[in-house]
């Protein structure tokens, strides 16, 4: 059976990482992005570089019509979904709860939160046996965030990836029994650019002291969990809430 993945901000950071670490396990990967497509092009192109199959697929995931069209879209160029990364996220600048706006949690809870339950929604209406599907995996990106809570920085990012947690055990006891297993890992302080995103582009080295492996986390170190939740070698792991966060 042909193993066809959609990665959700799949064009740089956590999610560029994972889709070429899993293309070098097998799977077609779509390749989403919401609004760099040169570099959704650039992973694109290093699969295809590699022997890979992908295609780069445009889709702000708070927004239910992109959504349904790139669910159309994998499903044409690549055929029936297999397994789903969930790692479309943002933060916004650090602040305290007082000085948030409402605008600002609308959009963090939109795309963080609404986000990953539309596409998951759209991957289990095509992975699920009662649905005719084959079975697949669904990997959901949180954060040790939401263990440590944020508190100064961003406790409204860190309160939608709880909701991921919560989202992530309901879903999988859900469709355990339709072949479906849910997994999601919750990174620690990893070098990617979302940091100078939230107007911090120092924090992993500032922070890396509170790291009892004292140092932050790369990436790929994050893709190779990911991609062994996705992988038959997690075949009866579901549920799971997997820390990649050297020990904080």
């Amino acid at each position: 059976m042909d193993k066809v993945l959609l990665v959700t901000g799949g064009s740089r950071g956590i999610g560029a990482a994972t889709a070429l670490r899993a293309a070098e396990a097998g799977y077609a990967v779509a390749v989403n992005y919401s609004a760099n497509s040169l570099a959704a092009d650039e992973v694109v192109r290093q699969i295809r570089a590699q022997g890979g199959s992908a295609i780069a697929v445009q889709a702000d995931v708070a927004d239910e019509a992109q959504v349904l069209a790139m669910f159309r879209k994998v499903d044409a160029k690549l055929g029936r979904l297999t397994g789903l990364v969930n790692n479309a996220g943002v933060v916004d600048v650090s602040a305290r709860v007082e000085d948030m706006s409402l605008a600002r949690w609308k959009r963090m809870f939109d795309i963080n939160v609404l986000g990953s339950f539309l596409c998951a929604r759209e991957a289990v209406r095509r992975m699920s046996q009662r649905h005719g599907g084959s079975g697949g995996a669904i990997v959901n990106v949180s954060s040790a965030a939401a263990r440590l809570g944020s508190p100064g920085q961003y406790v409204d990012y860190a309160a939608a990836k709880g909701a991921i947690d919560a989202f992530t055990v309901g879903l999988a006891k859900e469709v355990a029994a339709d072949g479906i297993r849910v997994n999601a890992v919750r990174p620690g302080l990893i070098e990617t650019e979302i940091h100078a995103s939230g107007g911090l582009p120092d924090r992993v080295r500032d922070l890396a002291h509170l790291v009892p492996m004292q140092r932050g986390g790369r990436a790929d170190e994050v893709a190779q969990a990911i991609v062994w939740l996705l992988s038959e070698q997690a075949s009866y792991t579901t549920m799971s809430l997997l820390d990649v966060s050297g020990g904080r």
